[in-house]
């Protein structure tokens, strides 16, 4: 039970934290985002995207404290508690030079919103999507050290739906703005990988 309290007090300070450093709410972002029909977003688009990796998360959590999932072996739980440490350490690095990477050069990291500059360089070299890739990690990560098995079998489900629902609107957004431009970079550099 102290393990969900844990994981429940660490979300709003994780959200503040990612809200802050990618600019969400200062006054620029709101500017932008009351210039744009937002009537046209969809609503399940309106929550940023590390809130539902976080919900998500957390409905694993759930199910995992009413139906256990037990690693038996603690050799194979200490491998898994490091590998655990590893992704962590690996999705912050990339979530957030990609999160640093549009601070520097002043575009959005929302979805629904108008992009100003295509972002090629650091680890848009090798995935077009690393802030997905590091969140990810992370929640691979976070369910490691904690021996949480539930929370990766429903991770495919939140996946389908950055892949499906969140992804495609960026990616129309950014073919829109940018043209041949960006489909010369989707044919170089994977969604993912």
């Amino acid at each position: 039970m102290s393990g969900i309290l844990i994981a429940l007090a660490a979300i709003p300070v994780s959200a503040i934290l990612w809200g802050l450093f990618t600019g969400r709410w200062s006054a620029e972002s709101r500017r932008a985002r009351e210039g744009q029909k937002d009537a046209l977003v969809n609503p399940v688009m309106r929550v940023p995207v590390p809130w539902v990796f976080i919900l998500v998360y957390l409905a694993g959590v759930g199910v995992q404290h009413f139906l256990p999932i037990v690693i038996r072996s603690p050799d194979l739980a200490w491998i898994i508690r490091i590998v655990g440490f590893v992704f962590i350490g690996v999705g912050i690095a990339v979530a957030f030079s990609a999160v640093g990477i549009f601070r520097k050069t002043k575009t959005t990291t929302v979805p629904h919103e108008t992009p100003s500059t295509l972002v090629i360089s650091g680890p848009y070299r090798f995935t077009r999507n690393p802030m997905y890739v590091g969140l990810t990690l992370i929640y691979l990560g976070v369910a490691g050290t904690r021996s949480e098995i539930w929370p990766v079998i429903v991770l495919p489900l939140l996946l389908a739906y950055v892949n499906f629902l969140v992804i495609p609107v960026e990616e129309k957004n950014l073919g829109g703005v940018f043209g041949d431009e960006y489909q010369k970079y989707g044919e170089r550099v994977g969604r993912w990988l």
